[in-house]
């Protein structure tokens, strides 16, 4: 009986069980670095609900989040920090898993809502609900999503020429950004006195005054946005290798990309109709995401809790950092910025 086994047989079975390895490997560091990110949102969350003017215990946090606490207390912890928290928390996340859809769908560390447009495009249109129509918070969520999604249909079809490639589709976006960075700015001047200040400070990206209203509506709609993105995750990975390559292994690309843009676009939207355009949050937590799980492309949990994070340790800062709270887009400002500048040295540097 033979039982010799071809050299180039067992050298590819050696490769396989492998890449295997390595795989789970993977798969297991990004559970661990999403384990340890939920924590650190866990002790940050209890610690803006703990500081303030009225400084809390740990024990009273906790009393009052499981109904042992009445009173001022309760008052505090439930009515007034803890949606601000909880709001800080679902809109970073929301905010980094669309980054990491469009960063996937370009293949590109500088693909982030905010600079190719969308996220101007869905503050037009809330500006518009707000200073024109003064409508409801249902409006206003509605008026930002189709801002956003006709800002991306306009960069779409601006950068399409045989095909649409990715740092064309940058390039465009930035200029788009800048003319309704314009409109917006005009919107503004040309409305009362009340509504303009309101406006403008809301437009800096800001939590202040977030009820549980805005956090139920804005949190279901990204809940439901978020199972989607999950839905499409294992295509999204597979489209990084090429549309050929996606399609080969049975991928129907147009759909799916279809499908990703609008689940990117529908988050910017509610995160903005909600509290403003946050910047910066969409570029910065993929790529933090990517590096701590050392995944090869963009993976959309270590996005969301790494984006969470940076909403929650931001916004408090913003709120503790300086004698009058500030939005909590100055602060994301200050550090997406100078993130933007590495990512900016890092390319060029590449391409030379």
């Amino acid at each position: 009986m033979n039982t010799h086994v071809p050299r180039v047989d067992l050298g590819r079975r050696v490769l396989v069980l492998r890449h295997r390895r390595i795989a789970v490997r993977l798969r297991w560091r990004s559970v661990v670095v999403c384990a340890v990110l939920a924590v650190a949102v866990a002790a940050t969350a209890v610690l803006a609900l703990m500081t303030g003017s009225y400084a809390l215990s740990p024990g009273q946090v906790l009393s009052a989040l499981t109904g042992g606490e009445t009173g001022i207390v309760h008052d505090i912890v439930v009515e007034w920090r803890l949606p601000r928290v909880t709001a800080a928390v679902v809109f970073g996340a929301a905010l980094g898993v669309s980054g990491a859809v469009f960063q996937s769908l370009l293949r590109n560390p500088l693909a982030d809502p905010g600079i190719v447009g969308f996220s101007q495009g869905s503050y037009t249109g809330a500006l518009i609900v707000i200073l024109v129509v003064d409508g409801t918070y249902v409006q206003l969520v509605g008026g930002a999503l189709l801002g956003g999604m006709a800002t991306a249909v306009a960069v779409y079809a601006l950068a399409h020429r045989r095909g649409v490639q990715g740092f064309r589709l940058i390039v465009v976006g930035i200029g788009v950004s800048a003319m309704l960075g314009s409109l917006n700015t005009w919107l503004i001047l040309k409305a009362d006195l009340d509504q303009a200040m309101s406006a403008a400070a809301w437009g800096a990206g800001s939590l202040n005054g977030v009820s549980w209203d805005r956090v139920v509506v804005g949190g279901a709609c990204i809940a439901g946005l978020l199972l989607v993105a999950g839905m499409l995750s294992r295509p999204m990975r597979q489209m990084e290798l090429g549309d050929e390559a996606a399609a080969s292994h049975g991928i129907r690309v147009a759909p799916v990309r279809l499908g990703l843009i609008l689940v990117g676009v529908a988050l910017t939207a509610t995160v903005t109709a909600a509290s403003g355009p946050i910047a910066f949050l969409s570029l910065v937590a993929p790529q933090i995401g990517r590096r701590l799980a050392r995944t090869a492309g963009i993976t959309l949990a270590p996005a969301a809790f790494v984006g969470a994070l940076l909403c929650l340790a931001s916004d408090y800062l913003a709120q503790h950092i300086a004698p009058t709270p500030l939005p909590v887009g100055v602060i994301t400002v200050v550090l997406g910025g100078g993130y933007l500048g590495h990512l900016l040295f890092t390319e060029a540097r590449r391409r030379l």
